[in-house]
């Protein structure tokens, strides 16, 4: 089995999303046997937004790393995203990830019927920390974006482990977390 794991929080060590999502990660690395893992460190390592140049293929280099991306998508079976709430949705280095893996032709298209998703067949889970509390507000662009995209790529196995209040106070944040990962998911994948 084969894991992409993603972060794009820019906190470091005192990321939440950082922490959940290495829970999930662990959990799959206790229970799966030779478990193959990516991992891109989003912050570190971000991925130039996508630009005209970008898209002429200007730049060999980010040609090159942009294929690679793809490439980690599509073979992975599973994908854990640390991605914190930023202004109420993602962060842009995420969201330039996500342009990089939603394109036309690779992981979806267009027919006649309307869009189609091609990249189907995996497991997404979500390591989530909100500042404050925004399950089912109208404030929350990112759950429902990052819904939205996996499933316009055919992907609707999208889970979410969250951690929400996290800037309320000390002790908040300390049940938060606690409450996330007593939450994690099963490490299992359901073969398509």
């Amino acid at each position: 089995m084969k894991l992409l794991h993603i972060d794009a929080s820019a906190l470091g060590d005192n990321s939440v999303s950082r922490q959940l999502s290495a829970a999930v990660v662990a959990r799959f690395k206790e229970s799966v046997d030779s478990l193959d893992v990516s991992y891109r460190d989003l912050d570190a390592n971000p991925i130039p937004h996508l630009r005209g140049s970008s898209l002429a293929g200007a730049d060999a280099a980010e040609v090159a790393d942009a294929e690679n991306v793809m490439a980690q998508f599509l073979a992975a079976d599973v994908v854990v995203i640390g991605a914190p709430m930023y202004n109420f949705s993602i962060p842009s280095t995420l969201k330039a990830w996500i342009d990089r893996v939603a394109v036309a032709g690779k992981t979806f298209k267009y027919t006649e019927a309307g869009p189609v998703g091609l990249a189907g067949g995996k497991r997404v889970i979500i390591a989530s920390s909100r500042g404050g509390i925004y399950t089912d507000s109208p404030a929350d662009f990112q759950e429902p974006f990052l819904r939205q995209v996996f499933a316009f790529m055919g992907i609707t196995e999208v889970e979410f482990v969250r951690a929400e209040g996290i800037a309320y106070s000390p002790k908040h944040r300390e049940e938060a977390i606690a409450a996330a990962l007593a939450s994690l998911p099963e490490a299992e994948f359901a073969e398509a």
